[in-house]
């Protein structure tokens, strides 16, 4: 058995309109996956397939809790994922897609949803993930802060105006032969 012939979906062998499947998927999931967004974490995944005429809708719901590196101290951090996804089948001479719709072949007529559960984990995933305030690894966060200039309002690390020598450009003196040279552009 390979190891990913649970999420094997046999839609040619449907016999009901309507069919639901559950699977836990865990960090052995996404060792084996091996994508690069999500290495480890835990997800309750539901499907809900019904069939029509000449096409499968796959409606997908997922909730649990994945780990990705925060940003701001590169600790790991847990992230809550609650997220839906659809998918649309089609059976047809040969692998392929039309827009939206997946097509696989008739003769064959079985679908590996493990993929497609991945990439909806990866894609609930915001672009940004930080600890919360007061959370992030100290030793980091003090490192982080000798190095960052900040104007008074920033409250965030994250919010970091400049850094190292383009701050020393920013508070320099304008050089007074640049002024003259303006005077003379503006003439």
């Amino acid at each position: 058995m390979g190891k990913f012939d649970s999420y094997k979906i046999d839609l040619r062998g449907m016999r009901e309109v309507n069919a639901s499947y559950d699977w836990n998927i865990d960090n052995e999931f996404f060792a084996h996956i091996d994508g690069p967004e999500v290495q480890k974490g835990k997800v309750q995944v539901s499907l809900d397939v019904h069939r029509s005429v000449d096409t499968y809708e796959m409606s997908f719901v997922l909730d649990g809790v994945v780990v990705v590196t925060c940003d701001r101290c590169l600790d790991e951090m847990d992230l809550d994922i609650h997220t839906t996804g659809q998918l649309q089948v089609k059976l047809g001479a040969d692998y392929g897609d039309e827009g939206d719709v997946v097509i696989i072949p008739e003769a064959e007529g079985v679908i590996n949803v493990a993929w497609y559960i991945y990439e909806f984990v990866a894609l609930a995933i915001p672009m940004k993930h930080v600890h919360a305030p007061g959370k992030c690894n100290k030793e980091m966060s003090g490192k982080l802060s000798k190095h960052l200039l900040r104007s008074s309002d920033d409250e965030d690390l994250g919010e970091a105006i400049t850094f190292g020598d383009e701050a020393d450009e920013a508070e320099a003196p304008v050089d007074p032969r640049w002024e003259g040279l303006k005077k003379i552009i503006n003439n």
